[in-house]
């Protein structure tokens, strides 16, 4: 039991009040809701807030529990869902004007299945328009701000999501991840997240009328961003399988623990491009960590990591330049993405004939083998989730330079969207500005319950850094 405030407390600790009567789910509602009041003038995570509805299914659960009934596992647990995930009372907006009456028909499945285990939708995590920065700003609900540094970029595209969890607003975000977007802004914002293997959480829409590019098919997943890598497993526990709808979704257990071999494979400094100090800093805690919790410990890099980056880059960019290019869409992005993309493409050697296309589709499955051999091997590789601390406001849209530079920080987060791999990012304490410092713990393919077993392992070590409450408050006099 703890006697901390409910909205500093995790989702387990929540749900557990709840189940045994020390708290209802009006009062966790209750909570959440006003601190959300309290911080989102500040730091603009959240867009759309949904306080009557959110009370009205606390007030069904609290019913249910006074009645003897049984209640979820998640039962009072509020979360914020992204503005690309459906939810059915809500416009999918992507963070983009056009669709900021594009009201679902249903929930996406991750949400149907939190709801259905007794969490509650409370509010919508603010992103870059459709995803296309690794910062998160927008014309339709403008910047969301990092809490520990406002000058700081927050991370994308996840951005809102995981400031929210870190500034106590909710216990739970969920995001997405193609490039990075739910672990660096966890990096960023000093929790934690997992993006899981490619294929173990549904779509997060109902249905798709559209084609989908095989860059979206292969590199995105859905995920959560929560302040606890135990928090990050539940969630994904109940998320996680087939639904009958989705054709790229599979369903595959998900073990409680990990008892297999406990050999780290330690990557300082991916290809030898460099790493700020206190990111290297922050790999050697983490390695310490694993090591005292009884992990082999061994330098070594994946094979064929900057190819992978590379292609990542080249075919993520080769099938969004045509879709995203300015006039196309009837209303365009905000000045700041379609700067940031068109910068960003001037640095990429494109894949625009069919034989480049499709030879580096097929080079992909090389890269997946030779890294299927070496995580047979090291079953965890950990490393950095970006090379640097998070840039200031502007610095990607400040050209293509920038752009160039900012995927070179990234080439080991992209790498493992570019091979559909499981990844766990958590923090690692504060570096000497008082900015949290990250790493990032990769599993091999469907070893999800891998990368959150040596998540845990750092995390038990080296402790938690959020809820986040003097930044805040400081930025609310700025």
């Amino acid at each position: 039991m703890t006697d901390q405030p409910f909205w500093q407390q995790s989702m387990t600790e929540i749900a557990d009040a709840v189940r045994a009567g020390r708290a209802t789910a009006t009062e966790i509602v209750d909570a959440h809701l006003a601190r959300i009041a309290e911080m989102n003038p500040v730091v603009n995570a959240v867009t759309v807030v949904f306080g009557d509805r959110a009370r009205a299914l606390a007030a069904e659960i609290d019913a249910r529990l006074a009645a003897g009934e049984a209640v979820g596992p998640l039962a009072g647990v509020p979360f914020s869902v992204k503005e690309n995930i459906d939810l059915e009372w809500s416009a999918t907006t992507n963070g983009w004007p056009l669709l900021a009456d594009a009201v679902p028909s249903g929930n996406a499945t991750m949400v149907q299945r939190l709801m259905d285990a007794g969490a509650i939708p409370i509010a919508r995590g603010n992103m870059p328009d459709l995803g296309l920065r690794w910062d998160t700003d927008n014309d339709l609900f403008g910047r969301t701000l990092n809490p520990w540094d406002p000058d700081r970029v927050p991370g994308g595209s996840s951005g809102g999501d995981a400031v929210a969890v870190a500034t106590g607003m909710v216990p739970l975000g969920l995001g997405n991840d193609y490039g990075g977007s739910l672990r660096l802004p966890a990096y960023a914002a000093g929790v934690c997240a997992l993006r899981p293997s490619a294929g173990r959480i549904p779509a997060p829409v109902v249905s798709t009328s559209e084609p989908v590019t095989l860059s979206l098919q292969h590199f995105a997943v859905n995920g959560p961003i929560a302040r606890r890598v135990d928090d990050l497993d539940t969630a994904f526990g109940l998320m996680q399988g087939a639904d009958g709808r989705d054709p790229l979704a599979v369903s595959i257990p998900h073990p409680s623990g990990y008892d297999g071999p406990r050999r780290a494979a330690v990557v300082r400094d991916p290809l030898g491009w460099g790493v700020d100090p206190q990111v290297s800093a922050a790999v050697e805690r983490a390695a310490g960590a694993l090591a005292d919790a009884g992990w082999e410990i061994e330098d070594a890099e994946p094979p064929l990591l900057e190819e992978a980056a590379v292609l990542w880059r080249r075919l993520s960019t080769t099938e969004m330049i045509g879709a995203f290019a300015p006039g196309v869409f009837p209303v365009p992005l905000s000045s700041g993405s379609t700067d940031y993309f068109t910068d960003n493409a001037k640095g990429v050697d494109l894949l625009d004939t069919v034989e480049s296309y499709s030879g580096a589709w097929a080079r992909r499955v090389v890269i997946a083998a030779a890294w299927e051999s070496f995580q047979a091997q090291h079953p965890i590789i950990l490393g950095p989730v970006s090379a640097r601390r998070m840039p200031p406001i502007g610095y990607d849209l400040s050209g293509p330079a920038a752009t160039t530079e900012l995927w070179r920080a990234h080439r080991l987060l992209v790498a493992v969207n570019f091979l559909g791999l499981p990844s766990v990012a958590l923090p690692t304490g504060l570096d000497e500005d008082g900015i949290p410092t990250g790493v990032q713990v990769i599993g091999p393919r469907n070893g999800d319950h891998i990368a959150l077993a040596a998540g845990r392992a750092i995390e038990a070590a080296l402790g938690t850094l959020t809820p986040v409450l003097a930044r805040v408050a400081q930025g609310a006099s700025r």
